[in-house]
C-alpha cells in the first residue's frame, strides 16, 4: 500500500501545481481529488477506463448542474432536480458506477458553490482530465514491481492450497472431521483466487503504462497462463475437503498413502510458488507432483468418499501440471495410471 500512496502523494500536489500556476485556476479541488481517483488505492483497477468515466462523469454533472442552476436557481429543490437528472442522464448514456457518482457528485458542487453561468464548470472538467493525466503519469514514473506482485499473490494461493492438502491429510491420520470442516471453511472463506487475478490485471496494466517494465510482459505471460488452473486446483481442494469430511463421518476406510500423497502435494506446491514466473520448464516441481501422484494408485476396499478424495489429489496433480505450462493431455500423461488393487 505505501506505494500507491506515494503515488497520490506526489501527483496531487503536482496536478494542484499544474492547475493553478499553468492554468491559473484558483481553488482546483477536482485536480488532485481525480489523481486519488485514477490511481486508487486498490489492485486490479482499469485505470484508463476509470479515468475516462471520471472525466465523463464530471462533464455530465457539471454541464447539467450549469444548465439548470442558471435557469432555476439554487435551493433544496433545485439541488434534488440537478443531481437526479445528471445521474439519470448518466445511466441512460450506459456509465457506470463511477461515472454516476462523479456526475451526481460534479452537479451537487456546481449547484452549492459554483456562481451560475461562470466559467468554474469548465475549469472544473479541464481540473479532472489534469489530475487523470497526471495519475496515469505517476503509474509510469514512479511504477511498482508489477512480477513481484503477481508472484506474491500466485505464492500465497499455492500456500493456501498446500494448507488445505495438509489439513486433509491431518483429518485421515486423526480420524477427525472437524479438522477437514474447519479447512474447509477457511478454504470457502478465502479470496485469494480473485485477488490474484485482481493482481495480474494490476500488474498487466502497470507494465503498460511504464517503459520501465515492459520487459517483464514474458514473466507475466506465464502467471497469466498459470491463473486458470491454479483457481481450478483450488476449487478441487474443497471438494477434496468435503469428500474428506464425508468419508470421516461415514467412517469410510482410506488407502494407506493417501495422507502422504497430499502432503507431498502440499509440499510440491509450496515449490511450485517459489519458482513461478521464474521458470519456463519447471522439472522438478512436475516430478514433485507427479510422484505425489504416485503415492496413491489403487482405490480398492475404500468407500465412495475415499475414491473421490483420491480422484481429486490426482485432478489438483493435473491442474498444478498445467500450470507449469503442459496442456491437459500431457499433463494427464505425466502422472501414472490408477489401478484398482
Amino acid at each position: 500500500m505505501a506505494l500507491p500512496i506515494l503515488q497520490c502523494s506526489v501527483a496531487a500536489a503536482v496536478a494542484w501545481l499544474v492547475a493553478t500556476e499553468v492554468f491559473g485556476h484558483s481553488r482546483p479541488f477536482f485536480a488532485p481529488i481525480a489523481v486519488v481517483i485514477s490511481i486508487g488505492v486498490g489492485m486490479g483497477q482499469q485505470r484508463l477506463r476509470r479515468v475516462g468515466e471520471l472525466v465523463v462523469g464530471v462533464s455530465v454533472g457539471i454541464g447539467v448542474g450549469d444548465l439548470l442552476i442558471s435557469w432555476i436557481g439554487t435551493g433544496p429543490w433545485q439541488i434534488a432536480m440537478v443531481l437526479g437528472l445528471a445521474m439519470t442522464i448518466s445511466v441512460v448514456l450506459g456509465g457506470g458506477a463511477l461515472v454516476t457518482l462523479q456526475a451526481g457528485s460534479s452537479a451537487i458542487l456546481v449547484a452549492t458553490l459554483l456562481p451560475p453561468g461562470g466559467t468554474g464548470g469548465l475549469d472544473r472538467m479541464l481540473d479532472a482530465l489534469i489530475g487523470g493525466v497526471l495519475g496515469l503519469a505517476a503509474i509510469a514514473l514512479l511504477p511498482g514491481d508489477p512480477a513481484e506482485v503477481a508472484r506474491r499473490h500466485g505464492r500465497q494461493m499455492l500456500a493456501e492450497l498446500g494448507d488445505a492438502l495438509r489439513s486433509a491429510a491431518d483429518a485421515i491420520d486423526a480420524r477427525d472431521r472437524t479438522i477437514a470442516q474447519e479447512a474447509l471453511r477457511r478454504v470457502r472463506t478465502q479470496r485469494t483466487g480473485e485477488e490474484f487475478r485482481d493482481a495480474l490485471r494490476s500488474a498487466r496494466e502497470i507494465a503498460a503504462l511504464s517503459p520501465l517494465h515492459r520487459r517483464q510482459r514474458h514473466r507475466l505471460r506465464r502467471y497469466l497462463a498459470a491463473a486458470e488452473p491454479l483457481d481450478l486446483a483450488l476449487r478441487n481442494s474443497r471438494v477434496l475437503l468435503r469428500r474428506t469430511r464425508s468419508a470421516l463421518t461415514d467412517d469410510e476406510p482410506f488407502p494407506p498413502a493417501l495422507p502422504d500423497g497430499l502432503r507431498a502435494l502440499a509440499d510440491a506446491a509450496v515449490a511450485f510458488g517459489a519458482v513461478l514466473g521464474d521458470e519456463p520448464e519447471p522439472t522438478q516441481v512436475r516430478e514433485a507432483i507427479a510422484e505425489a501422484a504416485e503415492a496413491v494408485t489403487a482405490v480398492a476396499h475404500t468407500g465412495f468418499s475415499a475414491q473421490v478424495v483420491t480422484a481429486q489429489l490426482r485432478s489438483i496433480a493435473v491442474d498444478l501440471l498445467q500450470a507449469t505450462g503442459l496442456d491437459h493431455e500431457k499433463a494427464r500423461g505425466y502422472l501414472p495410471t490408477m489401478g484398482t488393487s
